[in-house]
C-alpha cells in the first residue's frame, strides 16, 4: 500500500498494513520551527533556514526531504493568508529570540515593547495596533485582544462577520494552484479553507484584522453565547451561508485532489471540564456544523476533521451527530479521555487523528524509553480495526528534545514492523 492508501484505509475504518503518520498537514498537527531545524540537523539533511509558515504558533514548514526522512503520509493545503493576515510568501531572514536563523513571510514585521515582548501586526502594518505578543522568554505569539467598548444598543452581527464573505478570486486561485501541485502526490491531502469554524476562540479576536469590530474579547464572547444567543445565531447563520457557497466554488477547482478537510478548530474542552454544556453545543453549534458536514458528504468524498482540545468525551456523540468523521488532537491526558475508553465506545464512529503521545509531559519531559512505551501503547489501542492516523497530541512544542521526537517516529516504525 502507498501512503495515500494507508490514510484512505484508516479513514474508512479499515486496518491498513501500516499506521499512517501526519506531521505538518494542518496548523494543529505541526512542529515548532526550532524542532524542525533540530530534526534537520539531527538527520543530516541539507543545512538551510526553516520557513515559519504559521507565525501565530511559529510552526516550521516541513520540506520534502524531511517528509521523506520522517516517513510522513500527508500533504497539506493551507489558506493564502496567515493568522496575522499577511501571505506566506516573500520570505526574508529573521532571528528568533532564541537565536535561530529562520525565514519568515515578508509581512512578518515586529517591534519590541518596553518589557522586551515581541509585537506583531495585522497584515504586517506597523501603523495599526499590534495584534499579537510573544512574551520575553516565550516561543510563540498570544493574541492581543483589541475590544472596543460595547454599546449594547448598537451591537450589530455584521461587525462580527467582517472576516467572512464570498471567497476572493485570489484565494480561489491559490487553492487551485495548491491542488494542482499535489495532484500527483503519493500522499493523502488534507485541506484547510477557512470560514467553517463557528466561534473558534482563536479566531474571534481576529488577529488578522487591523481594527476589528463587534465582540472580540474572549470573555465577552463566552458570555455572549449565553446572554446574546440571538446575536450569535445571526453571525453563525450568515457565516454558514458564506461557507456553503465557498465550498461549492472550491470543490470546482480543487475537489478531486482532497481527501480530508479541516472544518473546525473550536475548542470545547478544558483539562477537566468543558466551556459549555452538551445542551448548548446542540442548540447553538450543531445545526451549523451539520449543514457544513452534510454538504461536504453529499457533494464530495472528503472526510471532515474536528479539532478540539481537552475533555470532550461528553461531546463525542454530538460530534458524530453533526457529521464529523475525524477527532483531533485526542487529548488522552484530559478527564474521561482514556485511549481504551475512546476506542471502545467511539471507534466505529470517529477516526482518531492524534493521541499518539502526550505533548504536555511525556514528549517534552520524558525519557526516550517513556516516549517509546507510550507510542507503542497508543498505537496498539487506536490502530485496532483502522480509524487511526498517528500524530502527537497537538503541535510538537519548542524545547522538545530532538531525541524524543526521533524516538517517537522510530516507535511508530517499530509498531509498523518497518
Amino acid at each position: 500500500m502507498t501512503s495515500k492508501e494507508w490514510v484512505l484505509a484508516a479513514l474508512s475504518h479499515r486496518e491498513p498494513d501500516a499506521v499512517p503518520v501526519d506531521f505538518g498537514s494542518t496548523a494543529v498537527t505541526g512542529i515548532h520551527v526550532s524542532c524542525v531545524a533540530a530534526l534537520r540537523d539531527h538527520l543530516g539533511l541539507e543545512k538551510r533556514p526553516v520557513k515559519v509558515h504559521e507565525p501565530y504558533q511559529m510552526l516550521g514548514w516541513i520540506d520534502e526531504d524531511l517528509k521523506e526522512a520522517l516517513g510522513l503520509d500527508l500533504d497539506g493545503i493551507f489558506p493564502r493568508k496567515t493568522m496575522f493576515g499577511f501571505e506566506a510568501r516573500d520570505w526574508k531572514p529573521w532571528r528568533t529570540p532564541g537565536g535561530l536563523e529562520v525565514l519568515v513571510p515578508g509581512g512578518f514585521n515586529t517591534t519590541l515593547d518596553a518589557n522586551g515582548d515581541l509585537l506583531i501586526y495585522p497584515e504586517g502594518d506597523t501603523t495599526a495596533p499590534p495584534s499579537g505578543r510573544m512574551p520575553a522568554g516565550s516561543a510563540f505569539f498570544d493574541t492581543i485582544v483589541r475590544q472596543e467598548p460595547i454599546d449594547e444598543a448598537r451591537l450589530n452581527p455584521e461587525d462580527n462577520l467582517e472576516e467572512f464573505g464570498l471567497i476572493a478570486a485570489e484565494d480561489l486561485a491559490h487553492f487551485e494552484r495548491s491542488a494542482r501541485e499535489l495532484k500527483d502526490s503519493r500522499r493523502a491531502v488534507m485541506a484547510c479553507f477557512g470560514g467553517t469554524a463557528f466561534g473558534d476562540i482563536a479566531l474571534v479576536p481576529a488577529p488578522f484584522l487591523k481594527r476589528p469590530k463587534g465582540i472580540r474579547d474572549v470573555a465577552e464572547w463566552y458570555m455572549a453565547t449565553a446572554t446574546r444567543r440571538d446575536y450569535i445565531h445571526a453571525i453563525f447563520a450568515k457565516q454558514c451561508e458564506y461557507a456553503l457557497a465557498n465550498l461549492e466554488k472550491i470543490r470546482g477547482v480543487a475537489g478531486d485532489v482532497i481527501d480530508a478537510v479541516f472544518v473546525c478548530g473550536t475548542d470545547f474542552g478544558t483539562q477537566l471540564s468543558s466551556f459549555c454544556s452538551v445542551r448548548t453545543f446542540r442548540e447553538l453549534y450543531l445545526p451549523y456544523y451539520k449543514q457544513v458536514n452534510g454538504w461536504i458528504h453529499r457533494n464530495t468524498r472528503w472526510k471532515t476533521f474536528k479539532h478540539s482540545c481537552g475533555s470532550v468525551e461528553r461531546f463525542l456523540d454530538s460530534f458524530i451527530a453533526a457529521g464529523f468523521d475525524i477527532l483531533n488532537p485526542v487529548q488522552c491526558s484530559a478527564a474521561n479521555m482514556e485511549a481504551e475508553h475512546l476506542k471502545g465506545k467511539y471507534g466505529d464512529g470517529l477516526v482518531f487523528w492524534g493521541g499518539g503521545v502526550d505533548t504536555q509531559k511525556v514528549l517534552p519531559f520524558g525519557t526516550p524509553a517513556e516516549v517509546r512505551a507510550q507510542v507503542l501503547e497508543r498505537c496498539a489501542v487506536f490502530a485496532r480495526g483502522g480509524g487511526f492516523v498517528f500524530n502527537s497530541i497537538h503541535n510538537v512544542q519548542a524545547g522538545t528534545p530532538v531525541e524524543n521526537i526521533v524516538t517517537m517516529i522510530d516507535a511508530v516504525r517499530e509498531f509498523n514492523g518497518r
